[in-house]
């Protein structure tokens, strides 16, 4: 069985577990609800489900292949929400998604390939009674701020990653491993922009648009999930920025150090020129030539090559070409 926890709630406390197929008459009292927790549930356990609290045949099969944008629709008197949860694995963004079933008297949340269970979540909640109480509604806004407060530490983590990477290209060039990690870390927060901006329209959604099963006092709860995810899209634009500036800086910096070699080996270039020149019309084997038999001509052509060498050398060096 998939089902991690599935209990009845009156008034904030836990009354007894109840099966997926026990529909519970709860009163009209929203403090009394179920909720129900799976994670990978098989086809069989959605439809009993979809019989058992009458959910809508197009939800249950969006919650069964796992493949959607977060969103929400509503059917009937029901609401359909799904979004999408975010782990680091490997050095790459993994992603799960969790549907959630929203009734006036019932919570079901169906996790598939999430890294963080609700037991946690439900613990929490079970802690503070006051806040349990106050419906489905809170519960549903406690599931959505534990999927996007699981989004910081991801960009965080690479956040690190980036500014270990800024340093390094000040000290040394970066390599084409370095290069690949930050085009790959490029297309990864792309990839999870595409998931934050459905996710902000969720919550934007529950804080401006009347929905049922949704109380106008829990608004203010989903306003500040949207502030969550606004804050993760700044972080994320920041690190896309971040990165584009390294690979940028790195191009001119090594176009800058690649210049400074240049320019010092064409200095020692014009340098060594001078002596290779005059050795080599010296070197010519021509039996009349002048100076040949000159007494000091040997000394001579040293000190001229000394000096000339010395003057470029100085000249270059005031050009900080050496």
């Amino acid at each position: 069985m998939t089902v991690i926890a599935a209990y009845l709630y009156r008034n904030g406390q836990c009354v007894r577990p109840v099966s997926i197929d026990e529909r519970i008459a709860c009163s009209a009292d929203k403090s009394e609800f179920v909720w129900i927790g799976l994670a990978d549930p098989s086809d069989d356990e959605m439809h009993r489900l979809q019989r058992t609290y009458d959910l809508h045949p197009l939800a249950v099969e969006d919650a069964i292949k796992a493949n959607q944008l977060p969103k929400v629709d509503l059917y009937g008197d029901q609401l359909f929400v799904v979004a999408r949860t975010a782990y680091l694995e490997a050095d790459a963004i993994s992603y799960g998604e969790t549907a959630i079933f929203v009734g006036h008297s019932h919570i079901i949340s169906v996790r598939h390939g999430s890294a963080r269970a609700h037991l946690t979540l439900r613990h929490d909640l079970e802690a503070v009674p006051a806040r349990l109480a106050q419906g489905v509604d809170y519960v549903l806004h406690a599931i959505l701020d534990f999927i996007v407060d699981g989004y910081l530490p991801i960009i965080e983590g690479i956040e690190d990653e980036v500014l270990a990477m800024e340093q390094q290209m000040i000290d040394h060039f970066l390599g084409r491993d370095d290069i690949t990690r930050i085009f790959n870390l490029r297309r990864q927060l792309i990839r999870f922009q595409r998931i934050l901006v459905p996710m902000q329209e969720v919550a934007t959604k529950f804080v401006k648009v009347e929905l049922p099963c949704i109380d106008a006092e829990a608004r203010a709860y989903f306003s500040d999930v949207r502030d969550h995810v606004r804050r993760v899209q700044v972080m994320v634009d920041d690190l896309r920025e971040v990165l584009s500036s390294v690979f940028e800086s790195s191009n001119l910096l090594e176009q800058q150090r690649t210049g400074a070699i240049t320019r010092q080996l064409a200095a020692w270039a014009a340098i060594l020129a001078v002596p290779t020149a005059i050795a080599g019309i010296y070197g010519m084997n021509f039996e009349h030539m002048p100076e040949l038999k000159t007494r000091y001509g040997y000394f001579v052509v040293l000190g001229v090559i000394t000096v000339i060498c010395s003057l470029l050398y100085a000249r270059f060096k005031r050009l900080k070409w050496l």
